[in-house]
């Protein structure tokens, strides 16, 4: 007689195990995607705590002095991460220049800060962590109105056009800059905005939100004056101190609500 029996699992018993291991990974992977989104925001607000830091040590420091005045100014991501020439005094034209031989060493932020790739309009961003981060530093003053200049992505090296656009005066105490979710819902959600004045600034950056208004996401980034007020004592828009940041849900240029960051 043959007593060999066959052992393995009913197709029953297979679809209770299918059933039970869906159920799991439908509470686990919403868990872990908020997890990862909380994570890169977090860290994404530490990164523009960081970039101010180098900005107010970049400054202090002289490093760059493109009118030898004496005041030092702040500087772009490629700058300050030494794989860009900085911006400097040509005193054989008396004005503003870049010396791709002028390597900030050392240098202030890591180098990967360096790593510049272009957006979807050809200017420099970096990523880290899930986010893109833009740096913008202030053009000269116009009837009012200061415009602001991104970093270049030329041959993926970060640095400012030649002659630079920025303004000697203005870099001495303005610049800001950006921070927005390589793919929203995913790898983050809320976009920030850090500039002299250390302050953070966070808009939801979701467009099921009644209050947003436009959504940056991959190369999208936002403009210089997204985040400053559009109402302010002047009429005008950018980087000027008389427009005002926004916070507390004024209007702003971009018509999203960009609040104070609580964390």
């Amino acid at each position: 007689m043959n007593t060999k029996r066959n052992s393995g699992f009913t197709l029953i018993e297979l679809m209770i195990v299918v059933a039970i291991i869906a159920i799991i990974a439908s509470i686990a992977i919403p868990k872990l995607m908020s997890a990862r989104i909380s994570a890169n925001e977090n860290a994404a607000i530490a990164t523009l705590r960081s970039i101010a830091s180098a900005q107010a040590q970049l400054q202090s420091s002289c490093a760059i002095d493109t009118d030898a005045d004496g005041g030092g100014e702040y500087g772009f991501f490629g700058e300050m991460a030494g794989t860009a020439g900085m911006r400097i005094y040509d005193a054989a034209t008396d004005a503003p220049a870049v010396d791709a031989a002028a390597i900030l060493d050392p240098a202030i932020l890591p180098t990967a800060f360096g790593d510049i790739i272009a957006d979807d309009t050809g200017e420099g961003i970096v990523t880290r962590a899930g986010y893109y981060f833009k740096m913008y530093l202030p053009g000269p003053t116009n009837a009012g109105d200061i415009a602001g200049f991104p970093e270049m992505a030329t041959l993926g090296v970060g640095g400012s056009d030649d002659p630079p656009s920025a303004d000697p005066n203005n870099c001495e105490v303005i610049w800001c800059c950006y921070a927005w979710p390589v793919e929203p819902e995913s790898t983050g959600n809320r976009a920030f905005f850090v500039n002299q004045e250390g302050d953070l600034l966070q808009t939801l950056n979701n467009t099921g939100a009644t209050q947003t208004v436009v959504l940056y996401s991959g190369l999208d980034g936002p403009p210089y004056d997204a985040a400053f007020d559009s109402t302010g004592a002047s009429t005008l828009t950018g980087m000027g101190a008389n427009l005002g940041i926004i916070a507390q849900g004024l209007d702003s240029v971009d018509g999203n609500v960009w609040t104070i960051v609580g964390n």
